[in-house]
């Protein structure tokens, strides 16, 4: 499998040597001078970066994490520890979504798409329940894939079906953390995704326990505007031609473009959305997914004041799926403009975007983000090794965050702020006017 424009050999690598990949060649110490500048962003050889990747086009790679000298919170922690503080004392654990992780991290939604529907979706499901992580089952799923019947052997399709993926992380998660959040697209809402899982007994654990989400499609980063869309070929589309367009553009005889509707919002339509979310499924948590909008602030305000308990945004980083190549290149806010937006959430804000590494994730943190979605990582982790490669990518995040967090004198994720990025030049300008000197230029 490739990601271009990816890290892909560095995810790779974490995902088979866990922590010891976050270090220089241990073969080299002691032999090797280290401190030189690295690579802009430090996600791939100089050689394949892309141009997109550049510190004046990705505000998040542009910005640097700077401890300070003075700690008095580490002075704090240093009292109540009764000696001196370790980045092993950091605690990650985060609430995300209303729903209990062991770090500020999720699995991003990976939908009907076929490098998801394959085994890796399974995969990478048992492996988010070994590791606690709160996990996402995007989009089209059932349509595509159907829901699989209560009691299945878990095998060939069964697997890949929205209750095939729930069952392979019911199996690994421990009890008091996770949860799965089930996203509805309109042609999920055509086949009643919602209900069938709100009621169907194989949820009732995560339903009695709290961990159930709901979580309501918006938009998507990588195709901000448009539906889901994937690749079938003819007799596949002809089966699903009464729920999706099917469109005959790709330019040859075997394979169509299948394309999911949109949906169609206003303040006052997403507004009754989640309040009818609230009303029908009392139990569930409910979220929201917006796209990288020039307008983001605006509606996750709106889901936000409506009773969201989340707000996922996807930056246009964001992505694993068959998307024009236009909108990959030029449309979309990046992730890191939608946090300047959006400033101080309201209340959880996850995001998505070209995450792998705890600088990236720190960053984000710093600028409001409740928790970070693997999404592209993931799945390259889970091919890489299907039984532990995504355990080793979360173990070294978690590693890298707590070494991060220490060195800026926290021992919390969630006391990550504004305050501790700066952004070169005239710095990044603050989205709280009562705050309103740009970062980077604060003495």
């Amino acid at each position: 499998m490739r990601a271009d424009a990816f890290p892909a050999d560095a995810v790779r690598d974490r995902a088979r040597r866990g922590t010891a990949a976050l270090f220089p060649p241990v073969e080299a110490y002691g032999r090797t001078l280290f401190g030189a500048a690295r690579n802009p962003g430090h996600t791939a050889p100089a050689h394949t970066a892309p141009a997109h990747t550049a510190p004046d086009a990705d505000l998040l790679d542009a910005l640097r994490l700077v401890p300070p000298v003075f700690m008095p919170r580490r002075l704090e922690k240093l009292i109540d520890l009764a000696r001196e503080p370790m980045h092993h004392d950091v605690d990650l654990t985060t609430v995300v979504g209303a729903l209990h992780s062991p770090l500020p991290a999720y699995l991003s939604a990976f939908g009907s798409t076929q490098v998801a529907s394959a085994d890796l979706g399974t995969a990478a499901s048992r492996q988010a329940g070994r590791l606690g992580l709160p996990m996402v089952i995007g989009e089209n799923v059932v349509p595509v894939n159907g829901y699989g019947r209560l009691g299945a052997a878990p095998s060939g399709d069964s697997e890949r079906s929205l209750l095939g993926r729930i069952r392979a992380y019911l199996d690994e998660l421990p009890d008091g953390t996770g949860g799965v959040a089930v996203q509805q697209s309109t042609e999920d809402a055509d086949a009643e995704v919602w209900n069938l899982v709100y009621s169907d007994p194989s949820a009732r654990p995560l339903l009695e326990s709290g961990r159930l989400a709901f979580e309501l499609k918006v938009g998507q980063g990588a195709k901000p505007g448009l539906g889901g869309m994937t690749v079938l070929d003819r007799a596949a589309a002809a089966r699903v031609a009464e729920q999706y367009a099917v469109d005959d553009v790709l330019g040859g005889e075997e394979r169509v473009l299948r394309c999911s509707s949109p949906g169609t919002f206003t303040e006052e339509i997403l507004r009754q959305q989640i309040r009818l979310m609230r009303n029908n499924f009392p139990r569930a948590r409910v979220w929201v997914k917006l796209h990288p909008g020039r307008d983001v602030r605006e509606a996750a305000a709106v889901a936000w004041s409506a009773g969201a308990d989340a707000v996922t945004v996807d930056g246009a980083e964001g992505g694993t799926g068959w998307a024009p190549l236009g909108f990959l290149d030029a449309v979309g806010l990046p992730l890191g403009e939608c946090l300047r937006r959006i400033g101080r959430p309201a209340a959880g804000l996850l995001v998505s975007g070209r995450m792998w590494e705890g600088t990236r994730a720190a960053k984000a943190l710093a600028l409001g983000a409740t928790a970070v979605g693997l999404g592209r990582a993931a799945l390259l982790a889970v091919e890489e090794d299907p039984e532990r490669g995504l355990v080793r990518l979360v173990e070294a995040l978690a590693l890298e965050l707590r070494l991060l967090i220490s060195a800026l004198g926290k021992y919390e994720a969630s006391a990550l702020a504004y305050e501790d990025v700066w952004a070169a030049g005239s710095g990044l300008p603050h989205p709280d006017p009562s705050l309103a000197t740009p970062l980077g230029t604060q003495p």
